[in-house]
């Protein structure tokens, strides 16, 4: 099954983000609210991460919401996948003021559906139409829409999470969580002491300015995190990133763990209970096919973005297809059974699940999981377009999987080149049973994208 990519002028993979003042001004923010409202008539939720800037921009949505007729709903800050399982339940779409693991500098908004998913391509480029043209009109005085505050809605995510999993799972497990100061300081903890856990918190005040690490969540930013889970005996850290729709770990020695390798540890214990299909881009490592297969499950690949594993899961569902899992290889991943979109919150409350029900330390689980290698990189060039047609006349011979790019198949090894929608720039992925076989098949790729970039 495959998902298409459409070209769009404005938003990218997961909304539009900018440098506030500068790529990203109030007025344009304002003109996506108008616009939405225009699109999406009816009560709309709103919310946003701690960035500086959102409370402005915030408001600016807010107003072009109000401004086209919308009543409005004001969920104050919470994860993305907060604002998401609300909307799902209770609103007719919705914006989330965030710029997710972008630096304090940058903000953005990302547009939600009534489903709780995120705005895919078709209605994206009607509402970047509408924002274009400015093809909208603010309604007259009477026909205004009302705003209502609602911060105290969160508790419903808390919860929904909490009751998925039996009742003090986690009285056994010590963890240390560290929400980044954003909006996970007030969920993550939560959740996980409501499932019976000792939590220690680091980053845990909202702030901003991200005084403690970058809304990134690195191996090299979370050293801290890493030295405070062997200090104090913790089972493991969990760190978020900026608007806590991913989730990321350090086990008890506090090694980071790969995010390919995480999704491969959960999807296994969720294969394991039951039998389905995987849904994940062609992007993700080999490591998860492997254990997927093993358990006697399918996968399903599609390009590289959450909304596209999200509604490939809900087609596949659609056509009576037993969809058990999704994700993508950055932390974030995707539990049908609670909502269809990505949440570092039920991510960390699963990893609580699995250690309290293998009753194995997390370093053991991973030991076990088969190992692969994967090198990332990414070259500034224009052309992106010239460099994807060169490689299928040169791989023609080889498998290849154009899904997204062109993905190079072999027995043990695979090699993905994508060029960027949104930057002159091509990103390329290999991944392999060992670090000599990824460097070699690295080294023969980039001779050959040297060679013709070059010409």
């Amino acid at each position: 099954m495959q998902s298409t990519k459409f070209q769009k002028r404005l938003f990218g993979t997961n909304g539009v983000r900018g440098i506030v003042g500068k790529d990203l001004p109030p007025d344009l923010v304002l003109t996506i609210g108008e616009a939405l409202g225009t699109m999406r008539k009816g009560c709309i939720a709103v919310g946003r991460d701690t960035r500086t800037s959102g409370e402005t921009l915030v408001k600016a949505v807010k107003s072009g919401l109000l401004a086209a007729g919308c009543n409005v709903v004001d969920c104050g800050i919470l994860p993305t996948p907060a604002l998401q399982y609300l909307i799902k339940d209770q609103f007719d779409g919705g914006a989330m003021i965030t710029a997710s693991h972008n630096p304090p500098e940058y903000n953005g908004v990302k547009i939600i559906e009534a489903d709780g998913t995120e705005m895919g391509d078709e209605e994206t480029l009607k509402l970047e139409q509408l924002i274009f043209e400015r093809s909208f009109s603010p309604q007259s005085w009477e026909n205004i829409g009302q705003e209502t505050h609602a911060p105290d809605l969160i508790r419903k995510y808390i919860q929904a999470i909490v009751h998925h999993f039996p009742e003090k799972v986690g009285s056994e497990i010590s963890v240390v969580v560290d929400p980044g100061s954003g909006p996970a300081a007030l969920t993550t903890p939560q959740i996980l002491t409501e499932m019976g856990c000792r939590v220690l918190t680091l980053n845990g005040v909202m702030d901003g300015t991200f005084p403690g690490r970058l809304p990134e969540p690195s191996s090299e930013g979370l050293k801290e995190l890493a030295e405070l889970v062997v200090s104090s005996g913790a089972a493991f850290g969990v760190a978020h990133d900026g608007d806590a729709d991913r989730a990321v770990f350090i086990d008890e020695k506090g090694r980071f763990i790969e995010e390919n390798s995480e999704f491969a540890l959960i999807a296994q214990h969720i294969c394991h209970q039951k039998k389905g299909t995987l849904v994940t881009p062609v992007s993700t490592s080999f490591v998860v096919e492997r254990v997927v297969k093993n358990e006697g499950c399918t996968i399903v690949y599609t390009p590289v973005g959450s909304i596209y594993v999200a509604r490939t899961m809900r087609s596949l569902m659609a056509n009576g297809n037993t969809v058990i899992f999704g994700g993508e290889g950055n932390g974030g991943l995707i539990f049908p059974e609670h909502q269809f979109c990505r949440d570092g919150g039920m991510t960390a409350a699963m990893m609580v699940s699995i250690l309290a029900s293998t009753g194995k330390q997390l370093s053991t689980l991973m030991n076990a999981l088969p190992k692969r290698s994967m090198i990332k990189d990414k070259i500034g060039t224009s052309q992106g377009t010239h460099v994807l047609e060169s490689l299928k006349k040169e791989y023609a011979h080889e498998s290849l999987d154009l899904t997204d790019g062109v993905k190079i198949l072999r027995t043990d090894s695979w090699a993905l080149v994508r060029a960027s929608g949104t930057e002159p720039m091509i990103r390329i992925i290999v991944d392999a049973d060992s670090p000599y076989q990824s460097q070699i098949f690295y080294d023969e790729l980039m001779g050959y994208i040297t060679k013709i970039t070059d010409r």
